[in-house]
């Protein structure tokens, strides 16, 4: 169990072990569409969703720093499966920072999670808005009647589906015209998963749709008002985290194919090639500045006050798209030192090219960074 090794590091080599067999059950999942049940059972198993509890309902409270080291080293193994457990790490830390929910229901939340392993995330696309971070409103509603909010909605790239205890819908109410979370339990009448996840990268998320048709939940369901404007979100360093680890597992297959294929036009192996050390040469250094300024960010954040935390959007942005992209070069560099073999169904490699490119399309977006960045340096100027 996680929760009992004594330091980072033991729980670091700990879930490298365990998740080893998530990079063997990969290409099934991929390749049938499924999703694998039985990773999210065996991180449940060792404990791993309660790392970002609060140690007061006996979580370890873990830093942002050892959370997306974690995260990497899931993604190394299974980018889907990294990716997905990564909303709720990032989710249960950030409310933990915030403090923005009634502190008696995020108890009982919390302590579910350490008792069963419980998952959560958010539920805040939909068809008509595209990406939250855009600033569409939701067309999903929630009316008050008596005691109970009754909602009404339909929410896409609903990431963890299948297995959620938890959906936190993001809903607007009509009567008051205000933005809100309503905490809505698995298997609340009304409330139905419906199957539409197929796409070509991160086809093991179980990204479905959510539909959700006169759900009915408590008043005190209510657990966040969104009308405050947006806090930085160092929690979402977990998606990076996740695309490096993807791009360190393209440059491991490439180095090890590198050193076992020997043409019969040369002699000894292509890694002995001043154009093959090139391409390897290159992925490295493009790893190592993705982990400096990754780790480096993260561990900024935890050592930052809540004021300082609340200027670092332009720098959590920033590592966002330069680690993204990087990994994109990776795994292009290490498919062009595999060669034509690197597109064979069985390679994983083409799985690698086609998981990271789901992430410039998770939040922020590039183009937000560059013109926040931008904004940044005019300021300064």
């Amino acid at each position: 169990m996680l929760l009992k090794l004594d330091n980072h590091k033991e729980r670091l080599q700990f879930l490298e072990q365990k998740s080893a067999v998530f990079k063997e059950r990969a290409a099934l999942h991929d390749l049938e569409n499924t999703f694998p049940f039985e990773n999210f059972e065996d991180l449940k198993e060792i404990g791993y969703p309660a790392l970002t509890v609060p140690k007061r309902y006996g979580g370890l409270e873990i830093s942002l720093l050892e959370m997306v080291q974690y995260q990497e080293v899931l993604g190394k193994a299974d980018g889907s499966t990294s990716l997905s457990i990564g909303w709720h790490m990032g989710i249960i830390k950030h409310l933990n920072d915030e403090k923005s929910w009634d502190e008696s229901m995020y108890e009982k939340v919390a302590k579910n999670i350490v008792k069963t392993g419980a998952l959560l995330n958010t539920a805040a696309s939909e068809p008509a808005t595209g990406s939250p971070t855009r600033g569409g409103r939701p067309e999903t509603t929630a009316i008050l009647q008596d005691d109970y909010y009754i909602i009404n909605g339909h929410k896409t790239f609903t990431t963890l589906a299948p297995v959620l205890h938890y959906f936190v819908v993001t809903t607007y109410l009509p009567e008051e015209e205000k933005l809100v979370n309503l905490l809505v339990p698995r298997g609340t009448e009304g409330l139905k998963v419906e199957e539409t996840w197929n796409t070509v990268g991160m086809r093991g998320t179980g990204s479905h749709d959510l539909l959700l048709e006169n759900v009915k939940v408590p008043k005190e369901n209510l657990v966040e008002s969104l009308n405050k404007g947006r806090k930085a979100a160092g929690w979402l360093l977990h998606i990076p985290a996740c695309y490096l680890g993807i791009a360190q597992a393209a440059q491991e297959d490439a180095i090890q194919f590198a050193k076992s294929y020997s043409p019969n036009s040369i002699e000894g192996t292509i890694a002995d090639l001043p154009n093959v050390k090139q391409k390897i040469g290159e992925m490295e250094l493009l790893i190592q500045e993705s982990k400096h300024f990754l780790y480096s960010v993260a561990r900024k954040w935890d050592e930052s006050s809540y004021e300082e935390r609340q200027k670092m959007t332009p720098e959590l942005g920033a590592v966002k798209h330069a680690v993204v992209n990087h990994a994109q070069q990776i795994v292009d560099l290490a498919m062009r030192v595999v060669g034509a073999q690197s597109l064979a169904l069985k390679n994983p490699l083409q799985r690698y090219y086609r998981d990271v490119r789901a992430g410039l399309h998770n939040p922020p977006m590039d183009d937000m960074t560059i013109m926040l960045l931008a904004s940044e340096a005019l300021k300064r100027s």
